[in-house]
């Protein structure tokens, strides 16, 4: 066994009528990628901002033992001066800024009181290049894609010489290709002896880079393995993890699909928010028949949101063209509130931005979308409303203490839970669910598709996008592939795989 660089010994924290972590031992070795995994609210965050001094020293139990010293860090700045860097899920980047000034914000390259700019370039492009960036350096953070806004950040964490990198959920927001390369960036700095804790949800990921992974759940150390002397697998961790086998990742479902059409989009096409003369839907067509889901499959760009948005009361797109029938007759949404009347619901794929309002209680969220329901003359009754929401947040499981707690305090799971308690409340009959269980962890994603399973027997119809394409092939019933802003193909499931919805993904529809 090598030496430890870390150990965390018998850590509990505990926060108002919540004990987040209860005894929590973790021994990482010098040199290896020690991936931490379990489900949302496990405690994974809540440990490492335990380590970095996020939850200062006091505020926690339990002992931390940094390369052979107890330590006792009081805030954030501490931490960095050890070499212990964080790259959160919710990259700290300041759009308007430059690469360089990010990168340096608040590390200066000062000298007399004066930033040498010449040096801040010249050090900035020499850690671009050890990401594997090749891009100007004064270049706006808001200019670039998100997969390389992760690097930037990888990058400013080893402008504090880190020695102990930690990733939280570091392809969440990735493509394949962004994903892969970022693995590969991790494995490079292990062969130079950097230290690393990877925290994702993606099993494949974690298996695939890491040597030691230990998994939590419910705030508590389950097990620690070494990957490759206890030949570990997907089950093993998943069991771990949720504490019951999923034999099967998808529910069974009792189909009971209608011949008739509730949902019917007709030559759409529209142009782009900000560049009206750039068209990123062509001709769409997509049917929806009563009790089915219906996927859409596309990579990143090919128009799925903007297709969702765009349908959803127009909040997305200029020069929007084309029709809309519900059960047979022509209808118009131009605005949200149009399309929620006629039966419509869409879950955002950013549930933060669009779908929650964050620092309201559970309860305000999941009434949002339907107050007339607990309303009389305009006015709240605030009794129904207490009542109505302990009844969502009972039927499709929020973990939380209380309707009254605030959202933002809720795991990612449980506010993806609220966001389709909100749309449910709405009772509609169609939802377009984009990324319903991005960023969740295997045992949430399973209660989702659950809640799903339930609204469909319920003769409800569901649009479902996703980038997991075995997501989709376990949940859908037929799957629309779509390419450059076009449809490619209409794919029955249980007659396509992963090979051909790729094949059609990819398919150019001008060719």
């Amino acid at each position: 066994m090598s030496a430890a660089i870390l150990e965390m010994n018998q850590i509990t924290k505990i926060f108002p009528g919540v004990k987040a972590l209860e005894n929590v031992n973790l021994r990482v070795e010098e040199g290896e990628i020690h991936g931490l995994i379990g489900e949302n609210g496990a405690g994974k965050s809540t440990l490492m901002k335990v380590l970095s001094g996020v939850h200062p020293y006091g505020a926690y139990d339990g002992n931390i033992v940094y390369n052979g010293n107890t330590c006792e860090f009081k805030n954030i700045n501490e931490s960095e001066e050890e070499g212990i860097v964080i790259v959160h899920q919710e990259l700290a980047l300041i759009p308007e800024l430059s690469i360089a000034e990010n990168i340096f914000l608040g590390n200066e390259q000062v000298e007399r009181g004066i930033i040498n700019w010449n040096k801040t370039i010249i050090e900035t492009r020499d850690l671009l290049r050890k990401v594997g960036l090749k891009i100007d350096p004064q270049e706006l953070i808001k200019d670039i894609g998100v997969g390389r806004q992760q690097l930037v950040e990888i990058a400013k964490a080893l402008s504090k010489q880190v020695k102990l990198l930690i990733l939280d959920e570091p392809t969440a927001a990735l493509n394949e290709e962004e994903s892969e390369n970022l693995l590969h960036l991790l494995l490079e700095f292990k062969k130079q002896g950097m230290t690393s804790i990877l925290i994702t949800h993606k099993l494949k990921e974690i298996l695939k880079v890491s040597d030691s992974i230990t998994v939590l759940r419910d705030g508590q150390t389950i097990k620690t393995y070494s990957v490759k002397e206890d030949k570990v697998t997907e089950n093993q961790i998943i069991k771990n993890m949720v504490g019951r086998d999923l034999s099967n990742l998808y529910p069974e479902r009792n189909s009971n699909i209608s011949n008739e059409i509730v949902f019917e989009i007709k030559n759409w096409s529209a142009y782009h928010s900000v560049d009206s003369e750039r068209k990123i839907l062509h001709d769409v067509n997509l049917k929806v028949r009563k009790g089915e889901i219906v996927g859409i499959a596309g990579l990143m760009g090919a128009g799925r949101t903007e297709l969702a948005m765009s349908v959803f009361g127009k909040s997305y797109g200029k020069k929007i063209s084309g029709q809309l029938f519900r059960n047979g007759n022509k209808v118009t949404f131009n605005n949200v509130e149009q399309a929620i009347k006629h039966g419509m619901a869409y879950v955002s794929e950013d549930r933060k931005e669009y779908g929650l309002i964050l620092e309201d209680s559970v309860k305000d969220n999941l009434t949002l979308a339907n107050l007339k329901k607990i309303s009389s003359k305009h006015v709240v009754n605030q009794s129904k409303e207490k009542k109505e929401a302990e009844t969502l947040k009972n039927r499709i499981n929020i973990k939380a203490p209380t309707i009254q707690q605030k959202t933002i305090n809720l795991s990612g799971g449980n506010q993806q839970k609220v966001v389709l308690g909100k749309w449910i409340f709405s009772d509609p009959e169609i939802l377009i669910l984009d990324e319903p269980t991005r960023g969740v962890d295997v045992g949430a994603k399973y209660e989702i598709y659950k809640i799903i399973n339930e609204l469909i027997e319920d003769g409800k119809s569901i649009v479902m996008i996703s980038s997991e394409l075995p997501e989709l092939l376990g949940m859908c019933d037929r799957i629309y592939t779509l390419s450059e802003g076009a449809i490619t193909g209409n794919h029955v499931t249980e007659q396509t795989d992963q090979e051909t919805l790729m094949t059609y993904m990819t398919q150019s529809w001008r060719s």
